[in-house]
C-alpha cells in the first residue's frame, strides 16, 4: 500500500514561520502514522522560488534571485531539520527536472487546444501575483488577503480554458462514487468551493510577459509560465514526472495546506490535470489561520512567532505537539505564548511527564530501578489499548489530529486515576508484592501510550520507551502491534529488565 502526502511548497520571499511549521508538522505526523501502518509513504515538501515578488526580493536585498533562492531554500530545509521533518523529498521549482514537467504539462495543454492566446486586461494584486475579477473583492475593491486594491493591468497572455472544466469539477467533487472523486476537507471549505464553482469558471491566464524569473512556455519563450501552475507542477516533479514512474505514487491521497490557496489545489489543479489527462488528488484539506492574541500575525507588527523560538523554549517535540493540538485542526484559531505554556504544562508536564515520572521513582525506590518479578498484569494497558483503539485512529486517518491528542491525554489521565486509585506509596509498606503488580501494570500501559505518541513525538516516545524497560525497536514494535492490535502476554516491558533515567522530560514552567 502506498501513501503520498505533500505541503504547499513554500514561497521564498520570507523566512519559515510558525504556519509554515504548522502544516509541515501535521504532514509529518500524518507520514509517521500511516509508515507505522505499514505504508509505503512518499512525504513532499520544498520551495516555490519563481515569480515578481521573488525577483523584487532579490533587487531590494542587492542579489540575484537565484542566490536569494539559495538562502531561503536552505533556511527551510534547516528549520524542517530542527523539528525532525521525515520528508522523502524536498523539491525547488528552480531545478532542472521541474523545467522538463512543467513544460510537459503545458506543451501537453497546448496540443490538445486548452490553451490559447488573448489581449486581457484585469485587477492584478502583486501580492498573490494573481488577477481577480471585482466579485472576488472587498467591498473596498481590495484583496481580501493583502487589504490592497489590485493594479489595473494589460497584457497579451496565454489562457487555460478552466471554464471548460466547470461541470465535470462538479461531479468529482459531489459525487463520492465517482472513480476519480476528489474529497475536499473541511467540510464547509468543500460546500464554499462547490457554491463557486456554481457561479461558473472564467478561463485563466497561465503565462507572463513582464515576468523574467520564471519558467520560458515551451511554445513561445518570450512569455514565462504563471507562478502558481509552475507551482502546483511540484506534485508530479517530485515523483518522477513525467516519468512512467511517477505512477507508483501518483494520485496524491492528501494535499495539505492553509485555506488561502484552496482554491488553486481543489479547482485550478484538477482541471489543468484532466486536461493533461492526468489522475486527480483524492483528498485536499485546508486548515485554518493562526492569529496571536487576537491579532494577524505580519512582520510589521513584529508579532511572528519562529519554530526556533519555539523550540528554544519548549524543546523539538514539544514543539511539535503544541503547534498542531493548541487549537482544533481545521478552522481558525488563537494563540498565545500563555495558552501555549497552559497545555504544554496540563499535557505534558502535569499529566505525561508526572505518569512517567512517579512510576519510574517507585520502581526506583521499592526494586532497584529493576521491573519487579510478578504475575503479568496486562488489564490496565488493555483498558489503555481499548480507549485508543478506534478512537485514536479514527481521528489520525480523519486528520483530527488535535482530538487524536485529547484521546492520548485521556489514556494518560486514566493510568494516573489508576495510581491514586491504588495508592501505591502505601502499599510500599504493607504489601510489597501488591505493589510489584501494580508497577508491572503501569509500565505496561506507558508503553501502549508511548507507541502512539511515536508519531507526534518521535524522541520522546523513544526516551520513553527505553526508560520502561521495554525490548525491541519502537518503530517495530508499533508496526507489529497496528497490524494486529496484539500485546504480548508478558507485555512489552519484561520483568528484570533494568529502568532508563530519561531525566525530565518536562520541565514545568510557573
Amino acid at each position: 500500500m502506498k501513501f503520498y502526502i505533500t505541503t504547499p511548497i513554500y514561497y521564498v520571499n520570507d523566512i519559515p514561520h510558525i504556519g509554515h511549521s504548522y502544516t509541515t508538522i501535521a504532514a509529518d505526523i500524518l507520514a509517521r502514522w500511516k509508515r507505522l501502518n505499514n505504508y509505503d509513504v512518499f512525504f513532499l515538501t520544498g520551495t516555490d522560488e519563481h515569480g515578481a515578488k521573488i525577483a523584487q526580493a532579490a533587487k531590494e536585498k542587492g542579489i540575484s534571485p537565484e542566490d536569494l533562492c539559495n538562502q531561503m531554500s536552505a533556511k527551510f530545509k534547516a528549520v524542517w531539520q530542527l523539528l525532525n521533518i521525515s520528508y522523502t523529498d524536498f523539491i525547488r521549482t528552480t531545478e532542472s527536472r521541474h523545467f522538463e514537467s512543467v513544460e510537459k504539462i503545458v506543451q501537453t495543454l497546448f496540443d490538445k487546444g486548452l490553451i490559447f492566446k488573448k489581449k486581457y486586461e484585469g485587477l492584478y494584486c502583486v501580492g498573490c501575483e494573481r488577477f481577480y475579477v471585482l466579485k472576488d473583492l472587498d467591498e473596498n475593491g481590495c484583496c481580501l488577503l493583502h487589504k490592497t486594491k489590485p493594479v489595473l493591468q494589460f497584457e497579451e497572455n496565454y489562457f487555460f480554458k478552466l471554464s471548460q472544466f466547470g461541470d465535470e469539477l462538479l461531479k468529482r467533487i459531489t459525487d463520492a462514487t465517482h472513480q476519480e472523486h476528489i474529497q475536499i476537507q473541511p467540510e464547509e471549505r468543500k460546500n464554499e468551493i462547490i457554491g463557486k464553482l456554481k457561479l461558473g469558471l472564467e478561463d485563466v491566464s497561465i503565462s507572463r510577459t513582464t515576468i523574467e524569473w520564471g519558467i520560458p512556455l515551451p511554445f513561445d519563450k518570450s512569455q514565462t509560465v504563471y507562478v502558481w501552475i509552475d507551482a502546483l507542477v511540484n506534485y508530479l516533479t517530485g515523483i518522477d514526472f513525467p516519468k512512467e514512474e511517477f505512477k507508483k505514487y501518483w494520485p496524491a491521497d492528501v494535499h495539505l495546506m492553509a485555506k488561502d490557496i484552496l482554491w488553486f489545489h481543489s479547482v485550478i489543479w484538477p482541471a489543468v490535470l484532466m486536461g493533461a489527462g492526468i489522475e486527480l488528488p483524492k483528498k485536499v484539506y485546508s486548515h485554518g489561520f493562526f492569529t496571536l492574541n487576537g491579532n494577524k500575525m505580519s512582520k510589521s507588527l513584529g508579532n511572528v512567532i519562529s519554530p526556533e523560538d519555539l523550540v528554544s523554549k519548549y524543546g523539538v517535540d514539544s514543539t511539535r505537539y503544541l503547534t498542531v493540538t493548541l487549537i482544533p485542526f481545521g478552522p481558525d484559531g488563537d494563540i498565545s505564548w500563555e495558552g501555549l505554556t497552559l497545555k504544554y504544562n496540563t499535557d505534558l508536564a502535569n499529566n505525561l511527564g508526572n505518569l512517567l515520572s512517579r512510576t519510574l521513582k517507585m520502581a526506583e525506590k521499592n526494586f532497584n530501578n529493576i521491573i519487579p518479578q510478578t504475575k503479568p498484569n496486562l488489564y490496565l494497558a488493555n483498558q489503555v489499548a481499548d480507549i485508543l483503539k478506534d478512537s485514536f485512529i479514527y481521528n489520525m486517518e480523519n486528520i483530527a489530529l488535535h482530538k487524536a491528542a485529547e484521546n492520548l491525554q485521556n489514556a494518560i489521565t486514566l493510568v494516573n486515576q489508576q495510581i491514586e486509585q491504588d495508592a501505591p506509596w502505601k502499599l510500599a509498606k504493607i504489601d510489597k508484592d501488591k505493589l510489584a503488580y501494580c508497577i508491572y501494570s503501569y509500565l505496561q500501559a506507558i508503553d501502549i501510550i508511548a507507541i502512539h505518541l511515536l508519531c507526534f513525538m518521535p524522541e520522546i516516545a523513544q526516551k520513553i520507551w527505553h526508560s520502561t524497560g521495554a525490548t525491541g525497536n519502537i518503530e517495530d514494535i508499533a508496526k507489529k502491534y497496528f497490524a494486529d492490535f496484539n500485546i504480548p502476554d508478558e507485555g512489552f516491558s519484561v520483568e528484570n529488565a533494568k529502568l532508563g533515567n530519561p531525566g525530565i522530560l518536562f520541565p514545568r514552567f510557573p
